[in-house]
């Protein structure tokens, strides 16, 4: 054990006795489920399922949604692994309960504690643990280490920023990450800022949330969205934005001439209060979609603070902007559920999270950059068709990084010892 890692696993078993005045204030102010406190440690957890049992961990909603359909592909691989997954978020939460397969269960991430990582860690008994994204917890990969089951961090996605960081404790990050079965980075600059930290050669598979279908849409909610508040009128959308971009799309739409509907759905549905004082501050007729209010073509705005419903917000739009691009400190997010279903999208500049993505896309005429308002007012004028060929070559390739994922996950899990076999597997380790 490096000297980082026994710092911070003295650090964190001291503060633990601290953690659930921290826990009851986050749960306060909305942050935390009170009902789910248990789960943060590790504590009254679901039975354990005999056969393998796979363990899938993101931060939130983003991470979360690629690993549903990446723990999807796995079942149908090998239909008798039991998944649980993980995350931080309540959002995350609330989106993947819906839609969970049935040898599936979510629950809320533990603490990184020794204690909290050590229940977990013993309770599911995990043959494989699979880390999306960022997501490094010093305790909990321990645990899982030294328990046996295999490791793999996937879609891996590291800013310069990261590495910088990271290299200070280089010793730290390669006792964790450099004993990881499998890292799979998301793109290749995170794959060559991996291999100077761990002096080793990492694959970039290339970006998992590629291969992700665009999300459903209840088709009779579509339909009433289209019927009564569209009604006729060209629908522009601004979705997962953040504070400060709800005030650029409005003065955009604001210079155009001509009577739109316009949709703002919030990156946090929380934030709804906010947006709606904004739109009355503004005099705009609205409705707000959390609080059961039906619009009608006599509306201009759609405040869509809800979750799980981007699918009907997207099909009904004519065009996109993408918040996440103008707002400090967030990088972006990822187009590509708009683009595919043949929208055209605008983003601002400043997507650093997803720079090798993005200038794939605006080179093939598939995502539009805008700096400012008035260059979001000429998008949103005369928006540029989705070009049939570059969707084209986009589809065939978006499976690739899922593919190549699986075909280095799947050599890990046990085997059925008869085919067919009902709980026979394998030895574990």
């Amino acid at each position: 054990m490096t000297p980082a890692l026994f710092a911070y696993r003295l650090a964190t078993y001291a503060m633990s006795p601290f953690l659930g005045f921290v826990l009851r204030a986050r749960a306060r102010s909305g942050k935390e489920d009170y009902l789910r406190l248990h789960e943060r440690y590790a504590k009254r957890l679901p039975p354990r399922r005999p056969g393998p049992l796979i363990w899938l961990h993101g931060a939130s909603v983003g991470e979360s949604g690629l690993l549903l359909e990446l723990g999807r592909r796995l079942i149908a691989a090998r239909p008798g692994v039991m998944l649980v997954f993980t995350s931080q978020t309540q959002t995350s939460a609330r989106l993947l309960g819906p839609l969970l397969p049935d040898n599936a269960i979510h629950a809320m991430a533990p603490l990184d504690t020794p204690q909290a990582a050590r229940r977990f860690i013993r309770h599911w008994k995990p043959d494989l643990c699979v880390f999306a994204e960022g997501e490094i917890w010093p305790n909990l990969i321990h645990e899982a280490r030294k328990s046996g089951a295999r490791t793999a961090l996937v879609n891996a996605r590291m800013t310069q920023k990261s590495a910088e960081g990271w290299h200070k404790v280089r010793g730290l990050f390669r006792q964790l990450v450099g004993r990881f079965d499998i890292v799979l980075a998301a793109d290749l600059d995170t794959g060559q800022r991996l291999e100077n930290l761990l002096g080793r050669p990492v694959r970039a598979a290339g970006n998992l949330k590629s291969a992700l279908p665009p999300p459903a849409a209840n088709e009779v909610e579509l339909t009433r969205i289209v019927t009564n508040f569209i009604a006729g009128r060209r629908c522009l959308l601004a979705a997962s934005t953040h504070p400060g971009e709800e005030e650029i799309f409005l003065d955009a739409a604001a210079a155009l001439d001509e009577d739109v509907a316009l949709i703002i759905a919030p990156r946090h549905p929380e934030r709804g209060e906010e947006i709606e004082a904004l739109l009355k501050q503004r005099g705009l007729r609205h409705a707000r979609r959390s609080k059961g209010v039906q619009p009608d073509k006599r509306d201009r705005v759609l405040l869509a603070d809800t979750m799980g419903e981007m699918g009907i917000w997207l099909r009904a739009a004519s065009a996109v902007y993408l918040g996440g691009g103008h707002a400090e400190g967030v990088g972006g997010h990822n187009p590509l559920e708009p683009i595919r279903l043949n929208r055209p999208v605008a983003t601002g500049p400043h997507v650093h999270n997803f720079a090798e993505l993005m200038a794939g896309l605006e080179a093939s005429g598939l995502v539009h950059t805008v700096t400012d308002t008035a260059s979001l007012a000429d998008f949103l004028h005369a928006p540029t068709p989705v070009p049939a060929d570059a969707l084209a070559v986009l589809a065939a390739r978006s499976e690739e990084p899922m593919l190549l994922t699986l075909g280095a996950l799947l050599p890990l899990l046990p085997r059925p010892l008869l085919e067919g076999s009902d709980g026979n597997w394998e030895t574990r380790r």
